[in-house]
């Protein structure tokens, strides 16, 4: 081993170190380390909260889901007869009532065809006549053997092929007056009317399975159809066998009042694919806020109970589940497992745990110990902390201009 001689000095100076060191890890805590015990959760002191009451209220039972607006009567509007579109007698986009006139189609052919038929008829009634006179006069000659009975039952038999003539002509002149009538286009139901695919001069064909020549779709009243889970069936079935059902449709847009209608129809099949099941909701729709092809928010109210409720945020969870911290009248703190049922916008249905009118705390749960006291704050006004923050910027930037630039 190799030893090297060490200055006096210098071991000096590491002696008063090191019982420098010792005498400071020996002494008193610093100032500041009490404050920082102050801070934490366990430290004394009222924890500043606010609170709200349990309240027993009328809270829906409900159902949510999506929709898709129809109409009740969609109609496609095609020519029953071939010809030229002479007039279209209403507009895109317009309200039509039933039986209003939308589309006219020349006549003339037509008309000519009745007369045709008019006339034909009244040929073979005149003839119908003449054998019917024979046949009297005959059946008297045959009577006294002045006329064989072959020649007497040939005549009958004219006569009475004449009336089937008579007949066949009356069904033509009624087809021909139909077809004449089919000239003119009318609404067969009361809607609005779609997009319009043919113009004056346009010549239109009976039947055509193509484009329709308008479309009309019923708005008022109107379906909104939808989907539920097939968990939902028997709940349903057993409510709506108590009652209609209500059904209230929020459409897409700025205002959001709900439509309110009734739950009309209840598919008799579950959807295999989707497991879903399918109903259909009917609504006035007077102001037309239901558009065909729309998609809404469907809510169908099951039953109207009245509940225990506190706010949502009262609802605190951990791993031996959820409870509320109630107020006590001593203004401590009492942590309470509650059962949740559902929820409600912000409200939280409670069917176990709490009475009616009991305090629980909203807010500041994070500060709040079991058995502790609490100190209830005052709510904020709306918008008062806004206000408070712009006086005190428009004060500073007084302040700002008042003072020197060194």
């Amino acid at each position: 081993m190799i030893s090297l001689p060490l200055n006096r000095s210098l071991c000096t100076g590491l002696t008063l170190i090191i019982f420098g060191a010792l005498a400071v890890g020996c002494g008193e805590k610093p100032a500041g380390g009490s404050a920082g015990g102050k801070g934490g959760r366990g430290a004394g002191g009222a924890a500043p909260v606010l609170v709200g009451q349990a309240t027993t209220k009328i809270v829906p039972l409900t159902i949510e889901a999506i929709g898709a607006v129809e109409p009740i009567r969609t109609t496609a509007i095609r020519s029953q007869v071939t010809g030229t579109l002479l007039k279209r007698a209403i507009l895109e986009g317009h309200n039509v009532t039933e039986g209003d006139l939308l589309f006219e189609i020349d006549p003339r052919p037509f008309r000519n065809a009745l007369q045709s038929a008019d006339a034909d008829l009244q040929k073979a009634r005149v003839q119908l006549e003449t054998a019917r006179a024979q046949v009297a006069r005959y059946r008297g000659l045959t009577a006294n053997e002045m006329v064989s009975k072959e020649q007497f039952e040939k005549i009958t038999d004219t006569a009475r092929a004449l009336e089937s003539e008579v007949l066949s002509d009356e069904s033509r002149l009624a087809t021909a007056r139909l077809q004449l009538e089919y000239c003119s286009i009318r609404a067969p139901l009361t809607g609005r009317t779609g997009n319009m695919s043919v113009h004056e001069g346009d010549i239109v064909r009976a039947n055509d399975t193509g484009t329709p020549l308008i479309t009309i779709n019923q708005l008022s009243p109107i379906y909104v159809t939808f989907g539920v889970p097939q968990q939902y069936l028997a709940t349903l079935t057993r409510y709506r066998s108590a009652g209609i059902l209500k059904v209230s449709v929020v459409p897409p847009g700025p205002d959001e009042k709900p439509e309110e209608g009734e739950l009309t129809f209840m598919d008799n099949t579950v959807d295999a694919s989707t497991g879903t099941l399918k109903l259909k909701g009917s609504f006035p729709n007077a102001e037309h806020r239901l558009w065909p092809g729309q998609f809404a928010t469907v809510s169908v109210t099951l039953a109207s109970p009245e509940v225990l409720t506190v706010a949502s945020s009262a609802i605190q969870t951990s791993q031996s589940g959820q409870h509320v911290f109630v107020v006590r009248a001593d203004q401590t703190a009492e942590l309470r497992p509650v059962v949740v049922e559902r929820t409600y916008q912000s409200d939280s249905v409670i069917s176990g745990g709490l009475k009616d009118g009991e305090t629980v705390v909203v807010e500041g749960q994070l500060r709040v110990i079991p058995g502790k006291s609490v100190v209830v704050k005052e709510p904020p006004a709306p918008g008062g902390e806004k206000r408070a923050g712009k006086d005190g910027e428009g004060k500073g930037r007084k302040k700002d201009k008042g003072k020197k630039t060194p």
